[in-house]
């Protein structure tokens, strides 16, 4: 470490520069530790993918939020958001909830696709078919247009064929 009291001649008055030397050296040696440990954290390995598509989701407050999936005698159990509901439940909601987002924008000549609410459905591994078909079936008959799908692959999940 490097600081001064005083030059050696008769000036009384201590130095008040700072040496930046150990301070230039810490943020080098971690310059170093990063610039080796990134390329280690950050490993890509090359996919042959399905090209499909992608379109993010965007969660607007009027879209319908549904979960499903199978109770253990083998029933369908449909969510909306926190709510659990039946089949008929299910569709005067999205009868009710698609006729007051249109009256809401005044009718539906004030209203295009982009406006319309889509139903997000997320469905648990296990369940049938049948159950998400049927939710699907029902809210079209409610007349939503957009039903989309929200899932999330496992993580690992993925297989990489080494050579």
């Amino acid at each position: 470490m490097a600081i001064s009291a005083g030059s050696g001649g008769g000036d009384d008055k201590p130095m008040a520069d700072i040496n930046t030397t150990p301070l230039v050296d810490v943020m080098l040696v971690l310059l170093i530790i990063f610039l080796i440990a990134v390329p280690v954290v950050v490993q890509t390995i090359e996919l042959n993918l399905p090209k499909v598509p992608f379109e993010p989701t965007t969660t607007k407050p009027e879209n319908v939020s549904l979960s499903i999936n199978s109770g253990a005698d083998g029933s369908c159990q449909v969510y909306w958001n926190m709510t659990k509901v039946n089949s008929d439940e299910l569709l005067n909601r999205a009868v009710a909830k698609l006729k007051k987002d249109i009256e809401k924008a005044g009718g539906i000549a004030n209203m295009t696709a982009e406006d319309l609410p889509e139903v997000h459905i997320r469905g648990d591994i296990n369940t049938p078919w049948r159950c998400i078909g049927g939710t699907i079936y029902t809210m079209q008959l409610a007349g939503f247009p957009k039903v989309g799908f929200i899932s999330q692959p496992d993580p690992g999940s993925i297989r990489v064929q080494r050579l």
